[in-house]
């Protein structure tokens, strides 16, 4: 569906290809902000629906647990979270114990089993986590945030607020319309100068030609970032000396317009929060996304009156 609502509008020679703005961001996924013990207490949660599944009894004391619970919701003093968490942990690994057995020795579909399995191995990844955590070490590769939304990641992209996100890398390009040309996402934030070059790619293919101008921050800035995509004459990646003096304020001003595209498109657009699940669900959900974002962008150009003749003859909206 947008690849025909795209190909639709390029066709008609709505969207141009003067210029590539590049730029990522983050796509938060739908989660409570993560704590430690909130997570241990939504890893039992996991472990009980899978008792309930199986009519097997609950092996932990739960009375004790939902004290522990209340006694962390009520009262949230430094000094006394650390005891609750260690005593929660004690409890969770016990339980985890337990849980593996049961695993072992399932019977049932093979599905049934495979969601078991991959439970078991999403909380024995946790437990070794916060192994990790107790150990000292204070970067943990793959930190899992939520047990929903298992390839969710934290990401700094360096703004005051919120100075953390949780979810998936996006990334993004447009031309100096405001088109959204290409969207990739990615999970967890990987470095921006190694998008460049596929997200130029995905730009010349998509718009059948390679732009006059592509342009973005320091943060794709590297030598070999300087010559793509091959044959572009303006290449602006943050500094003022990458062009000629005549186009410096033009490529200034679309850097500037690049962040306004991007606000646009997470406040406005759905791009703030994805509300499907998975690695999966947060392509479709953006994609659907991007589909919006295009036929509001082209609605708001059509009422602006900024849409030649010619284009709209194309799409048949006028005689």
């Amino acid at each position: 569906m947008e690849s025909v609502i795209f190909n639709m509008l390029r066709v008609a020679k709505v969207i141009d290809t003067d210029s590539m703005l590049i730029d990522s961001t983050v796509l938060p996924d739908n989660i409570i902000y993560p704590t430690d013990l909130g997570l241990i207490f939504k890893a039992f949660k996991k472990m009980e629906q899978f008792a309930r599944q199986y009519y097997i009894p609950i092996w932990w004391d739960s009375q004790e647990l939902r004290q522990l619970r209340r006694e962390y919701n009520l009262n949230r003093k430094k000094t006394e979270i650390a005891d609750l968490f260690f005593e929660v942990l004690l409890i969770f690994s016990a339980g985890l114990r337990k849980y593996e057995t049961i695993v072992q020795s399932l019977e049932g579909s093979d599905k049934n089993k495979e969601k078991a399995q991959q439970l078991l191995d999403l909380l024995m990844l946790f437990q070794d986590q916060n192994a990790q955590k107790l150990a000292g070490e204070r970067h943990i590769p793959n930190r899992i945030v939520s047990f929903d939304e298992p390839d969710s990641r934290p990401i700094k992209k360096g703004k005051k607020y919120p100075n953390c996100e949780f979810g998936s890398t996006l990334q993004l390009s447009f031309n100096r319309q405001g088109f959204m040309i290409t969207m990739e996402n990615f999970i967890g934030k990987p470095n921006d100068k190694t998008l460049w070059h596929r997200t130029a790619l995905l730009f010349e293919k998509r718009m059948k030609g390679s732009p006059d101008h592509a342009i973005g921050d320091q943060g794709y800035r590297s030598r070999a970032n300087q010559e793509i995509p091959k044959g572009c004459p303006h290449i602006f990646l943050g500094r003022s000396q990458d062009v000629a003096e005549e186009k410096q304020d033009y490529c200034r001003k679309a850097r500037s317009a690049t962040e306004g595209f991007i606000s646009v498109s997470k406040n406005l657009r759905g791009f703030g929060c994805s509300l499907y699940q998975g690695t999966d669900g947060n392509r479709i959900w953006s994609l659907l996304c991007q589909t919006a974002y295009n036929l509001k962008k082209f609605l708001q150009l059509y009422n602006d009156e900024k849409i030649s003749e010619g284009c709209l003859m194309k799409l048949g909206l006028i005689g």
